[in-house]
This record gives structure tokens, sequence and C-alpha cells, in this order.
């Protein structure tokens, strides 16, 4: 064995793509202390068996961008490296055989045109020019991706692995790590056979061993191998290597030449999760028993597709294991609550393709302490405890894997590993004809059925079939009232002497007011961006409430303990099982909780944005004066334990005056008429304030400033280039989801970020991040012509920066 150093800056663990591509960035960003152990020999275990597609299309704007990173790091790779990569840019094809996968394919066209991505939709007989050996009887259109390539994993690997090297990594095979090392929080280092290496930084790109060194030092990394199926066959008349990649992900199907054969792969329905028990210690470069009858389904289609695949023998039929992660996506950056310990894992089939611009990013934010932009769709932080057991993650990456070609249909839910977290009223809301859907592993009520309507989902890209049900739910609200079960809300305590003063320096608004008052806020980075959109309730001189969304609260909550300085004496706490939450909105909410409450809820008494203390049948309650749906109302924080009796209560008084039980659809559909902005969607840690739109929030000259203030300065009297903007297409026919392209005379500027019927505005409503460009004021940039991309169809919309419903926020304050 070879001796190791003592220690090393940053020791990368795994000699896959993503470990190599990551020493590799290390060096380029100047770090020349670093050290990769692999456990046996480069490119093992995943790499070595991947199919090697390189594509850029990604469902983000910013995946976007570091797959096109990628591309062009694959590019050049060969060049200054001098090992060949094997890169090739030939394009690809994806094939629609009905009506949805073809309105899927020209919505994913706009996306990713929106994103800087080179899409172009085609004809079948154009499809079947750039492939002639394309049977196309059934095919509706297809789209032609220029860009898209394929590489040598291997190779690629290799190519990366040598150009650390010249930057001055050591890279060591055959050298497993036995343990990591700990203390006081953060890593110190590994153990391996031949003793000691002490570091700054451990990053585990380990593959589908990653889950298991994880839980090793208490860090849960929710993947699970799954067995992966290719055919290659024999020498093949028709294959060459410009033929482009071609997917028919109707039949869970994808086409690459390979040498003069043809490579035929699948991600079926149903997916095989693999070493339930653990990965056998002398695995390398293994591969899993053949499966005929589980991968023949998709062969059976494959020989339509592409007729001569039956006259041609099968050279090789292959089986490997891949992970993937629980939500379908992969897993990066640095653990939440261990320093130093960094995660690139779980790439889900598309390690290669994602695998220069996973190591950037992750380099990047081991140097510099944040990515290079916002990556919360990959961040490891977004997972919850319960996304790691066993009994949940099987089931759910069997289903994700199939997922990645099935329809990806808008509001689709997982069908497995359900009813993990519910709410204390979760069986009387279920009685009522909830139709659930799932966030955090929280079933939540999206919309609710009439008496003899199945609340279940019926997928399709028009309005689906919840979409009266919700109509009438967002009409009460409007009209009467809509009583929501917000149980699922974050809810966070900070208690303490110094608990006032964290939470002035990480807010951007001013939280030294009064008691008993909310305060609607913003928690910036260093860079001026939004990390956090919530709420805070001042109860008492040192006892504070943080109320944030359901998928947010672990987030928040880690982001606000990294904040707290040692000498602080302050108590953090997640409290969102303890309490109930109770949403009473709409223009009877006041008749509806006055005599239950006993209390004069007068604008006088209980003006906007005030918290009190009340009693409703009997039991104590927390009622703040707030909305996220824009009209009068109140939320009511409740014991858990006695959140039935409030809610029969309401319910009681409620009905007679219109009060309807309300989803999460209705309250999404009216917020958007509202223009009120959703953190992950609207606003992410790469918007400020000011871009977001949400400048009144913030306290410029409060005492001691705040946490992104100096960032901020040099913008403050510059009207931003970038904003939110409200749009309302004046088609009442088509529907906004996300992503969709913004035209401001005929160029585009933007994308949609969310998107929802507007059931009182009239027509499809949505929030766009867009680029003003030189329009410097509201004025001149209103002046435009605006239309939506919606899968290919430019729909004329209006624009707006202040909310198209109750403009003045008459309604809230009433």
């Amino acid at each position: 064995m070879q001796t190791l150093p003592s220690h090393a800056r940053v020791i990368v663990i795994g000699g896959g793509i993503i470990g190599c591509s990551t020493a590799y960035h290390l060096t380029k960003l100047g770090v020349r202390d670093v050290l990769l152990l692999e456990r046996k020999r480069l490119t093992s275990g995943t790499t070595w068996h991947a199919a090697g597609l390189v594509r850029a299309a990604q469902y983000t704007q910013n995946l976007a961008r570091l797959s096109k990173y990628t591309i062009n790091l694959y590019a050049g790779l060969e060049a200054e490296t001098g090992q060949p990569t094997g890169f090739v840019q030939p394009g690809s094809i994806s094939i629609a055989t009905n009506p949805a996968r073809w309105e899927e394919l020209l919505r994913g066209v706009g996306m990713l045109r929106s994103f800087g991505v080179e899409a172009e939709p085609i004809t079948a007989l154009e499809a079947q020019q750039k492939w002639p050996l394309m049977n196309v009887a059934d095919v509706v259109g297809a789209v032609w991706y220029p860009r898209d390539g394929k590489c040598n994993p291997i190779d690629t690997t290799m190519a990366l692995a040598r150009g650390a090297r010249s930057g001055g990594a050591r890279i060591v095979e055959n050298m497993p790590v036995s343990r990591i090392l700990t203390a006081n929080g953060r890593v110190t280092g590994v153990e391996t056979p031949t003793g000691v290496v002490h570091a700054e930084v451990v990053v585990n790109c380990t593959g589908m061993w990653a889950r298991e060194l994880g839980l090793s030092v208490g860090v849960d990394i929710p993947l699970q191998a799954c067995e992966h199926f290719y055919i290659v066959t024999d020498p093949m008349e028709g294959m060459h290597p410009g033929l482009p990649v071609m997917r028919d992900m109707d039949h869970c199907a994808y086409f690459k030449e390979d040498a003069g054969k043809l490579l035929v792969g699948a991600f079926e329905p149903v997916a095989k999760p693999w070493a339930l028990d653990g990965i056998p210690e002398d695995f390398e470069f293994g591969e899993l028993p053949e499966d005929l009858g589980h991968f023949e389904p998709i062969l059976a289609d494959a020989m339509k597709r592409v007729p001569s695949l039956g006259r041609v023998g099968i050279r090789k039929f292959f089986n490997g294991p891949e992970s993937f992660s629980a939500d379908g996506r992969y897993i990066l950056g640095p653990a939440p609550d261990l320093a130093g310990f960094f995660v690139a894992a779980g790439f889900n089939s598309i390690g290669i393709q994602s695998g220069g611009g996973a190591g950037m990013a992750l380099a990047h934010w081991i140097v510099e302490g944040a990515p290079p932009f916002d990556l919360w769709d990959v961040d490891i932080g977004r997972f919850f405890p319960h996304q790691n057991k066993s009994a949940f993650l099987v089931p759910r990456v069997s289903e994700s894997l199939g997922l990645l070609y099935a329809m990806h249909w808008p509001f689709r839910q997982y069908a497995s590993s359900r009813g993990i977290r519910l709410s204390p009223l979760h069986d009387r809301i279920a009685a009522a004809g909830a139709g659930f859907g799932e966030v955090a592993g929280y079933e939540r009520p999206n919309w609710f059925g009439e008496p003899g309507e199945r609340p279940e989902y019926v997928y399709s890209w028009g309005r689906q079939n919840w979409f009266e049900a919700s109509a009438r739910e967002h009409r009460a609200v409007r009209e009467t009232a809509g009583l929501f079960d917000q149980s699922c809300f974050g809810k966070i305590s900070v208690k303490g002497p110094d608990a006032r003063t964290l939470l002035d320096r990480v807010s951007s608004n001013a939280i030294d007011v009064e008691c008993g008052r909310i305060v609607y806020t913003q928690w910036l980075n260093d860079g001026g961006g939004i990390e956090a959109d919530l709420t805070v309730t001042r109860l008492a001189e040192d006892d504070f409430l943080v109320v944030t969304s359901c998928a947010s609260t672990l987030h928040d909550l880690r982001h606000l303990r990294r904040m707290a300085r040692p000498e602080e004496r302050v108590t953090i706490t997640d409290v969102s099982d303890e309490l109930a939450m109770l949403g009473v909105m709409g223009p009877e909410a006041r008749r509806i909780l006055a005599p239950l409450a006993a209390a004069d809820l007068s604008t006088e008494a209980f003006p906007f944005g005030a918290s009190r203390r009340m009693e409703i049948a009997g039991v104590p309650v927390r009622a703040g004066r707030i909305t996220y749906v824009g009209e009068l109302g109140w939320e009511l924080l409740v014991p858990a334990a006695k959140a039935g009796a409030v809610f029969d209560s309401i319910m009681e008084v409620g009905r007679p005056l219109g009060l309807r039980l309300t989803g999460y659809h209705a309250m999404n559909s009216l917020r958007l008429e509202k223009a009120y902005r959703h953190w992950g969607h609207d606003v992410t840690p790469d918007e400020t304030p000011a871009e977001a739109g949400l400048g009144f929030c913030v306290a410029w000259d409060k005492p001691g400033g705040f946490i992104g203030r100096e960032a901020l300065v040099p913008g403050r009297w510059v009207p931003p280039s970038r904003r939110v903007v409200q749009f309302l297409l004046e088609d009442p026919e088509p529907l906004l989801i996300h992503a969709e392209p913004i035209l401001r005379d005929g160029r585009v500027i933007g994308r949609i970020t969310s998107g929802m019927f507007g059931h009182s505005l009239g027509g499809a409503v949505g929030l766009g991040q867009v680029d003003a460009g030189a329009s410097t004021t509201a004025d001149a940039f209103l002046a435009g012509r605006f239309e939506i991309d919606v899968a290919g169809r430019r729909i004329p919309a209006r624009a707006s920066l202040t909310p198209l419903y109750d403009p003045k926020g008459e309604r809230i304050r009433g």
C-alpha cells in the first residue's frame, strides 16, 4: 500500500467521474493540497458502465447552466489534458407518440429556450431523416437538440484525473476509507488501512456507497442503488458515430450508437432496488444477474421502434447498479449538521452529463463557502430525516426511476411512501373529501371534492379533474370565507436574552417591534440574495415565533442556527408538530370568528399585522391577522392535541355564512392573483429584495444593520435591471405552470416562475423573473408588448409591477 500524507486540505472519497471532477475543479481554483482516495480503481462501481450521454436539457435554469458547462468542458478536455474522451456532439432527438407527450415536449422547448438551450421542434419525417432506422408511423412530432453529445465515461474520467494530477492533486487507488473522523461538530480527517489523514474538508463522492458512509457520521443522504439495464447489439448496419441519440420516452427507452453497434437502455416504470442489505465488499467492476423477463417489454417496444433491431444479434445484455435519490434529483453541497463534510452523489443516471458542472459547483462551494448560483433544487439540505429511512426510500426510488421517462404531468404526485406525516386534523380533512398531495412527507389537502366525487388526480396538460373544485374554493375565499389546514407550515421558537439581536441581524426588516406584532421579512446571505421568506412574531420581549413554509422548515431552522454566534444566549427550537395552524380567510372571516372568540376583531382593536391570544371553544389559541391569499383573515395557532375542537366549532359557525374547506391549489391561485412570492420559485438566493419587488421589507437604517446590507447599498437608489413581474394571459384558455418564456416586443426576457389559473381575474396568472434591460423605469418597461410562449403558442399577456387583484391591499385591511 502507498504511504499517505498526514494532512490534506481536502480529501475526496470516490474515484468515479464526480470525484475526479471535484478534484480537478478544486485544483483549478488554486487548491493544490487535494487527496483523492478510491477504494478500488478509478471508475469502478457505476461510472465505468454508464451509457455516456451528455445533454444540456434540465428542468431548471441553473441546472441547465451546469449541464451546458459540462458540455463545454468535455469539448475541450482532450486538448487540455492529452487524454482522449470520446466526446462528440451528434445531437439528440426526443419523439412523441401521443398528443400529451407532444405538448410536454413543446413546453420543454420553450422552457429550454428561456434557459438558453437550443431545442427545435421537427416533424416525424425530419426525425426519420436524422435517424433513418426509426419507424415513425406513430410519431406525432419530435424535438431536435443539436448540442447534445456523448462520451466514453472511463476515458473522460481519466482525463479529469489527469487534469487534477497536473494541478497538484494526489490520487490513490486501492485505498478504502474505514472511518471518517469528527470532533466538535465538524470533520477532522479520515482513517485508512495505512493510518489517519487529517483534513479540513472531506467530500463524499462515493456513489451508491454514499448513504452508508453518511450514516456513519449521522448525515442523511437518501439514495439507493437500483438495477439499470441496457443491451448492446452485434455490429449493425446504419450505426455510425454521427448518429444522434434517440429517446422514445413513451416506451421507456433510449437508443445510442456504440462503436458500430446499437445500445438500447431503459427506464422501466417499476425499478428494481439492489443491495438492500449492503453492497458486497469486493464489488468493483461487477455486473448483476440478467433479468430478461424484466427487460422484455422494453425490448419488444424497441423492436417496433427500430425494426432492424429484430434482425441482429444481441452481443451483451447488461445489468449494473446505479444510485437513485429519494426525489429524482442529485444530492450536492455541505452536510447541514456536520461542518466540513460535503456530498456529491445520487445522480439518477445523469452522472456523466452532470459530472463537469457538479464538480465545478461543489469546488466553488468548498472554496468560497457558497455555490456559484442558487442550487436549492439539488442541495442536500432539502431532505428531511424520514426520507432516508429504508421503509420510505426503497419504494420511493423504485417509483422515481420510472418517472424519469414517464409523463411529467403538472401537479403529479408520488404514489409510493405516502402518509408519513399527518396533520392533527387529517381524519376530519379526509372525511370531507380531500384530494391529497405530499410536500416534505406531509399529506396536505390540495382540493376538496363534492359528495360523490373521487378525490383522485386525473392528469392532463389542460384543466385537470380538480379544476372546478378548486375554482369553488377560490371563489369562496374571495366572496365568503375559506378554512385552510395550514398545520404543515414550519413553526420555529426563538427565545432568550439575545433572541431579538439574532433575529434583527439575520432579518432585512426590523424585528425590534412591540410585542404582539407580526413582521414579514427576508433573511439574506452576504451577497444580499434571499435565503428565506417568512414571518416573525414577537410574543414577548425575548420570545419570538418564526412561521415559514413546510418545505423550507429545515432549511430555515438550520440557517438561523448557523447564524447564531457562540456567545449569544438564545434557544432555537422546531415546534412545528406541537402546533396546528388554521387559516380563516375571506370577507366573512370576522363574522365567523368574533362570536367564537368573544373578542373585538375590528380593525381598530385587531389591526392587520397584529397577533393576540384568545380562546375558541375553550381552547387557548394565538391569532395573527395576516394572509397569504389577499383577503381579510386570521391564522390561528392551536395546540395540536386540541385542534379538532377548534376546527369543529369554526365549521359549525361558518357553514351558514358560506365557509368552505379550501386546499392548497386554491391557496396558490389566490396568492398568485395577489402577486405574493414563493421562496424557491419566484425568489431565490440569486435575487435581492429590490429585484424581487420586496424592497419595502428592508429596514435600511435599523441599529446594527443586517446580514447582506453592505452588498445591497450600491444599488439602493438604482432601479433594478431584473424584476419579478406579474402576468395575466389575455386568452382565458391556456394554462401557465412554470418556466414558460416571457417575451417583450418579440424578444425573450425571462420565464414564468409559478403560474395558476386566476379565477377572479379570468385567466392564467403567473409571476416571472425578467431582465428589464434598458427600461430603467416602470412606465418604460410596461410600455412594451408582452407575450408568453405556451407550448409554442405566443399568448398576449398583461404585465404589472403591482398586484392585479386589490392593488392597494384594501381588502386585507378592511
